[in-house]
């Protein structure tokens, strides 16, 4: 699987990938990373990108020109590279695009700076928008990592583990249970903080109608919509 980012600050993306899981991954060949920064496109003697809006406004936006030539040279290299653009007025990314998103042979993300990019070049190239929330960042850089974390982890071989993705949060619609490891008991100094005793017996049926109870209970807790959306469809 290849990613592409499109972005003025390539160094802000590609150190996410240099430890851990990913950093695996990626030796194994199991994805690609490509970097295009819309700078070597520009016409300008200084590799300016950004500029003022038409019609006034506070702040400035990345010119349209330079990204358009980006976007085009990419799809002369792969025309069909699936293009997605990082922006707060999109549709909030969820686990069902992640998984989706996974069977792509090559996603582009867009990374914006300044007050956005010009409408025109999502007009001519966005295939999808999301938003990882209602805020907004100084950037796409950071939304695009989110996104490209969360589509990996649904591609195969990424988890050394596959059956660690049937036990998350939001598969089944609610969150995960909570988890705990060893020690059973901790110290004296935190005798009080002891796991629940079904964990200790190893009756299987039992752990798992625990789990399915203590998944309910933080998810009306922690997300009440979820829960209700779990209640009416059950």
């Amino acid at each position: 699987m290849n990613f592409s980012f499109v972005s003025l600050f390539p160094n802000l993306i590609e150190f996410y990938f240099e430890d851990s899981i990913l950093a695996r991954a990626r030796q194994k060949g199991i994805f690609k990373l490509n970097f295009y920064n819309p700078r070597e496109f520009s016409t300008n003697a200084y590799k300016k990108l950004d500029d003022y809006k038409i019609g006034g406004g506070a702040g400035l936006l990345m010119q349209a020109e330079p990204l358009f030539k980006t976007l085009e040279n990419i799809q002369k290299l792969d025309p069909n590279a699936h293009f997605i653009f990082l922006t707060p007025s999109a549709k909030s990314f969820n686990q069902k695009d992640a998984k989706r998103l996974s069977k792509k042979e090559h996603i582009v993300f867009v990374c914006g700076r300044y007050e956005g990019i010009d409408e025109r070049v999502l007009e001519n190239f966005a295939n999808e928008l999301f938003s990882i929330g209602d805020f907004v960042l100084t950037g796409g850089e950071l939304p695009a990592l989110v996104l490209c974390d969360a589509i990996l982890r649904n591609v195969e071989g990424v988890l050394g583990n596959a059956k660690s993705l049937e036990e998350e949060s939001f598969e089944s619609g609610i969150l995960e249970a909570p988890s705990f490891t060893k020690p059973f008991v901790l110290s004296k100094n935190y005798k009080n903080f002891t796991t629940p005793s079904v964990f200790l017996k190893g009756n299987h049926a039992k752990i798992n109608d625990l789990k399915a109870t203590l998944a309910l209970c933080k998810t009306k807790f922690f997300r009440p919509d979820l829960f209700l959306e779990h209640k009416r469809k059950n």
